[in-house]
């Protein structure tokens, strides 16, 4: 595609000898409306490297390029060049581009093959899988796909809570109140229920935590008994957590957990230890992080046992050596920003600058129109049946609005799983929300399934009209504000999958194709696209089949699909 911006710092530098490309190129903006043109240029920086007024440096500006083929109109209005790019330039640039790179339409090789670890969702085991799980498992999906589409080869990796205190208490619990085939036959309940009595049992006896601490202890100093119900806990529970990555089409690279790197820890307390970086704060081996406004951070406590801190510089160490990673994302809550400020400082004093490519990626809490959650209470909504529950709901819509539609189970998974995931990723992942499923399974305004809806409708279109996509177009056909604005969507649409990729934030893309959406619509609607006019025909139809392609691009990319009929 042509880059306008690159063209016109091109052409004003060429005519100005003090102008370099870059400079013209960075004061370029999107002005609020297109009435001010694709493009403008305040000209105040320029005024005292020229030693003129802004007023006449845009007008000289716009003198000196009026006429480029590239443009219907330059404009200066006062101090501002506004360029107005050539509708039939614009049309044919990005209309090409979509036929020739199809589904590979906004797709970079930025990354040149260079490794970026993802780590999400990471459910504790033998706990529930909850609704509170959703948006670092959608998140940390899409921002995998995001990375991979822009040619950086991206390892997925469910660093599974799989070791700590809880399961000194699930084995205290089980082994007092447990029966192995309940547990077996439904295992997160029954093991959530013992998790349950544990804490109401221990706030009346207060011996049984000392005794989970022991059993913990154990399970570390690999105990028989110990490591055997870890291991059937685990089992157990990953087989009840892939059932919803199967739902939500999510595989990883990697199931590598907290447990993986516990003979990983001691090199890393003698590494510490050698660098002079422990200290002893009431038997407990502390880095003293006070010269950095931060609590100390807990490496090993006083009965011998390792930490979160301790186990993700293990992670963290393991996973340069491993992988060489260009970037290592995590997808963490931000309840959880002091932790990681706290060990990436601790790895920045053990001497690995690489830790400057470790990057938290926070989000903000969801939370129930009925309250909040606690797993320790009880209160808790499974992630499966909140997808179930949508799948079924949006089977009755279609029932109710579309009886005969063929596939229609598929379709309903489709489109209710779709619609969760949406509704994540729509909302900008730092912004605390309320899961609603009134505005979930909407197909009015900005949702999953309005999206969903508009892809569909634009490939009934275009099988209708028995579309050709190799069909030659008469680009000056394309002209009236509706399709261009259709097409100026789709110019930055490259532009937008890059910026979230930098800032690690898949609502600009879920924007972004909602948008794209909207325009279509309006487009639909007020341009008859099967018409007697042949050539008129084609050109529309391949703005239709160029908007249906963005949006199933943009739905990849966050983990949704796009069906083919509604």
């Amino acid at each position: 595609m042509i880059d306008f911006k690159n063209e016109i710092g091109k052409l004003v530098s060429k005519n100005f000898e003090n102008l370099n490309e870059d400079t013209i190129t960075e004061l370029l903006e999107i002005p609020p409306n297109y009435d001010l043109g694709d493009y403008a240029m305040p000209c105040f920086r320029l005024a005292k490297e020229l030693r003129k007024s802004p007023n006449i440096i845009a007008q000289e500006i716009a003198e000196s390029i009026k006429g480029d083929t590239l443009f219907e109109k330059i404009e200066n209005v006062g101090p501002y060049v506004n360029f107005f790019i050539d509708k039939k330039q614009l049309a044919k640039t990005v209309l090409e581009e979509v036929i020739n790179r199809k589904e590979e339409f906004g797709s970079a090789n930025i990354g040149n093959d260079r490794n970026v670890i993802v780590e999400f969702s990471s459910p504790n085991i033998a706990k529930p899988f909850h609704i509170g799980h959703i948006r670092t498992t959608v998140i940390g999906q899409s921002l995998y796909k995001i990375y991979k589409f822009l040619g950086f080869n991206a390892i997925a990796i469910n660093h599974l809570g799989d070791y700590g205190t809880q399961f000194g208490k699930l084995i205290v619990a089980f082994k007092a109140w447990g029966k192995t085939e309940e547990v077996e036959n439904n295992p997160i309940p029954e093991l959530l229920k013992l998790y349950i009595k544990f804490h109401e049992e221990a706030e009346k006896d207060s011996s049984l935590e000392d005794e989970a601490r022991m059993w913990f202890s154990k399970l570390e100093n690999g105990d028989e008994e110990a490591v055997g119900l870890w291991q059937w806990m685990r089992e157990v529970s990953l087989k009840e957590f892939s059932r919803v990555y199967n739902m939500l089409n999510i595989q990883f690279d990697s199931y590598a957990g907290e447990s993986f790197y516990s003979d990983k820890m001691p090199k890393v307390v003698q590494t510490l230890k050698a660098k002079g970086l422990l200290t002893e704060s009431e038997g407990a081996q502390i880095v003293d992080l006070e010269a950095y406004k931060m609590p100390p951070a807990l490496i090993k406590k006083s009965d011998g046992s390792t930490l979160y801190i301790t186990r993700d510089i293990a992670a963290a160490i393991y996973r340069k050596e491993t992988y060489d990673f260009y970037k290592n994302i995590y997808v963490v809550g931000s309840q959880q920003n002091l932790h990681f400020q706290q060990w990436f400082k601790v790895v920045e004093l053990m001497g690995y600058n690489w830790v400057k490519d470790c990057v938290h990626v926070p989000f903000g809490m969801v939370s129930l129109e009925e309250g909040t959650m606690s797993t320790r209470k009880g209160r808790v909504v499974f992630l499966e049946d909140v997808l179930k529950n949508a799948v079924d709901k949006t089977k009755e819509i279609i029932n109710d609005k579309n009886p005969n539609l063929e596939n229609k189970d598929e379709i309903a998974k489709q489109v209710g799983i779709g619609a969760v995931v949406f509704q994540e990723l729509f909302n900008s992942r730092i912004k605390d929300y309320t899961f609603s499923w009134e505005r979930t399974l909407s197909f009015e305004g900005e949702t999953g399934p309005y999206v969903q809806y508009t892809h569909a409708r634009a490939n009934s279109v275009l099988s209708k009209a028995e579309y050709d996509v190799t069909a030659d177009v008469d680009y000056s056909l394309i002209t009236n504000e509706e399709a261009i604005n259709v097409i100026r969507l789709l110019y930055s649409f490259q532009s937008t999958i890059i910026a979230a990729m930098e800032k690690n934030e898949p609502s600009f893309i879920a924007r972004h194709i909602v948008d794209i959406a909207q325009a279509f619509n309006k487009f639909y609607h007020e341009c008859p696209i099967i018409v007697e006019d042949k050539e008129l025909q084609k050109a529309r139809l391949l703005i239709v089949f160029s908007a249906a392609t963005a949006i199933k691009v943009g739905l990849g990319l966050l983990g949704i699909e796009a069906p083919q009929k509604m």
